[in-house]
């Protein structure tokens, strides 16, 4: 399923929708180049999850752990990290069955994580804040889950976010 996003807001907003048929122990893995969109859309499903605070990119510290929502966030960005021993190293695998986890540039590096996971792909247009998201299920009952996410009314949500 791929739908059009044409500004930031609209990115959070469907990140928000996602949010609705995410549980504890989802792995999802976030592809795209830079700005193409993978902090606002975790932004997104942390509003959707209920998650109190700011969710900002955890470039530097690696992962943040989001608690206090329907379900906690583990949002991780493994851009600097090289190898699956520095993804060992992250423990991510203790809060996963009890949480939503988010790996920003994870593709390659995560997967071993969980049997099932959604995969998003997201691209932006050149000089463009246009954005598309592209949802690959891989196992598990994603495809069902994601049925009720079809493209159509309530994707744009212009002037919020």
């Amino acid at each position: 399923m791929a739908v059009s996003l044409p500004t930031p807001a609209d990115t959070q907003a469907f990140g928000r929708r996602l949010a609705g048929v995410l549980r504890p122990g989802d792995l999802l893995v976030l592809v795209g180049p830079l700005g193409a969109g993978k902090t606002a859309l975790t932004q997104g499903i942390g509003a959707g999850l209920g998650v109190p605070g700011r969710v900002v990119s955890p470039t530097f510290v690696i992962a943040r752990v989001h608690r206090g929502g329907r379900v906690p966030l583990v949002h991780v960005d493994a851009y600097r990290l090289g190898s699956l021993a520095e993804v060992d190293d992250l423990d991510l695998d203790v809060d996963l069955a009890d949480s939503v986890t988010v790996v920003e540039w994870g593709a390659g590096l995560v997967e071993q994580l969980a049997e099932a996971r959604l995969v998003v792909e997201l691209s932006r247009l050149p000089d463009s804040e246009e954005r598309t998201v592209t949802l690959v299920p891989e196992g598990g009952d994603w495809a069902d889950r994601l049925a009720g996410l079809e493209p159509g009314a309530g994707d744009s949500e212009p002037g919020r976010g």
